[in-house]
C-alpha cells in the first residue's frame, strides 16, 4: 500500500508539471516552463541542472536504488523530466544543452527497458524508441551506440543492433572479442526469430569467418 501511494503521489507530481509545461510552451514562456522543471527535481531528487550534467546515467541510476534495486518510478519520472527540458531547451536554441539531456534520458529509458521494468511514467521502450528518432540526424557518442545496440539485440532488432555494433568497430570502440561474442548470442536464437530481427544463421556464421572477426 506504501509502496502504490508513494508511486501515485509521483506521478500525480509529474502530471501536475507536465500540464503546466505544456501550458506555458504554448505560451512562449519557457522559462518558467524550465523552472517548474528545476523545481520539481529538486523537491523530488534534491537535484538541478547543473548537478544532472555532472551526472552519468550509470551514477543516477546507483543513486536513485535502495539496496541495490533500482527505483523504477523514479527513474521514469526523471527520464521524462529530463526529456521535457531537452524538448524546451532545443526551443530556445540551445541545441548543445538539449542534446547533452536528451541522451541522458535515452539513456535511462534504454537501461529502464533492459531491466525489465513495466510502465508507470511513461512507456520505457515507446520512449527510447521517440528519443532515438529525435536524435537521429546527430552522431552518436560511442557508449549510447553500444547501449543502443544491447537494447535492440533484446528487442529482437538483430539487423539494427548489428549496425551499430559495426560502427563501433569502424570506429575502434569494441573491446576483443565483444564483437564475436555479439554475433555468438544472436547465433543462439532460432532461424524464426533471426529472420524476424533482419539477419539469417547463414550470414552470421559468414561474418564470423571473416577477418573482421577475430
Amino acid at each position: 500500500m506504501f509502496q502504490r501511494d508513494y508511486i501515485m503521489r509521483m506521478i500525480e507530481q509529474l502530471g501536475q508539471v507536465a500540464g503546466a509545461v505544456l501550458g506555458l510552451k504554448k505560451e512562449w514562456r519557457h522559462a518558467e516552463a524550465l523552472q517548474a522543471i528545476e523545481e520539481l527535481l529538486e523537491k523530488q531528487f534534491r537535484l538541478n541542472s547543473r548537478l544532472l550534467r555532472s551526472l552519468s546515467d550509470e551514477d543516477l541510476v546507483a543513486m536513485l536504488s535502495r539496496s541495490g534495486n533500482p527505483d523504477h518510478a523514479q527513474l521514469q519520472v526523471l527520464a521524462v523530466l529530463l526529456r521535457e527540458e531537452a524538448d524546451l531547451l532545443l526551443e530556445l536554441g540551445q541545441e548543445s544543452a538539449a542534446f547533452v539531456l536528451r541522451i541522458k534520458s535515452l539513456h535511462l529509458f534504454m537501461r529502464l527497458s533492459l531491466m525489465g521494468a513495466e510502465r508507470i511514467a511513461a512507456d520505457p521502450d515507446e520512449e527510447a524508441e521517440r528519443q532515438l528518432e529525435a536524435l537521429a540526424s546527430y552522431e552518436l557518442p560511442p557508449d549510447t551506440k553500444r547501449l543502443a545496440a544491447r537494447w535492440m539485440e533484446q528487442r529482437g532488432s538483430y539487423a539494427l543492433a548489428e549496425d551499430l555494433m559495426f560502427e563501433l568497430e569502424e570506429d575502434g570502440e569494441l573491446e576483443p572479442g565483444e564483437n564475436e561474442a555479439f554475433y555468438r548470442r544472436l547465433l543462439l536464437q532460432d532461424d524464426e526469430r533471426l529472420a524476424a530481427g533482419g539477419v539469417t544463421r547463414l550470414e552470421l556464421l559468414t561474418v564470423l569467418k571473416e577477418d573482421r572477426i577475430g
